[in-house]
């Protein structure tokens, strides 16, 4: 069974700086893209970063968050993180992870998309 967990999150001020991480566990064949979802109160879930599984790891960012956040794999396999600086307080919600994900065991019939349960992120000032 696969799984995602972020980690991190929290409360920061704003033009301050923060990270929040993923980890994929469980049997996983291969992941095919990764990325950062974000839901603020009262407003749909938005896509804030994707990046690609492969040697280029192609990455692609909101506008909102251009110049601002970075996207990257972590050290140890299957994870990545998400750094997060000059944080405005309309970057405040609640954060998921995602991955496109092949468990060990299917075909590529099998592929599926995950999602972690969420970590907060609050921006005040």
């Amino acid at each position: 069974q696969v799984r995602l967990a972020e980690s991190g999150g929290g409360l920061a001020l704003a033009g301050g700086s923060m990270r929040v991480s993923c980890a994929a566990s469980g049997t996983i064949f291969s992941i095919f893209r990764m990325g950062w979802y974000r839901q603020a109160p009262g407003k749909q879930r938005e896509m804030v970063a994707l990046m690609t599984n492969d040697l280029a790891g192609t990455t692609t960012y909101t506008e909102s968050v251009q110049g601002r956040f970075s996207m990257s794999k972590g050290d140890a396999k299957n994870t990545w993180n998400l750094q997060m600086n000059a944080l405005k307080p309309e970057d405040t919600a609640v954060y998921f992870c995602h991955a496109h994900i092949q468990p060990s065991g299917t075909t590529d019939w099998g592929r599926g998309d995950y999602w972690g349960q969420g970590t907060q992120v609050t921006v005040t000032g």
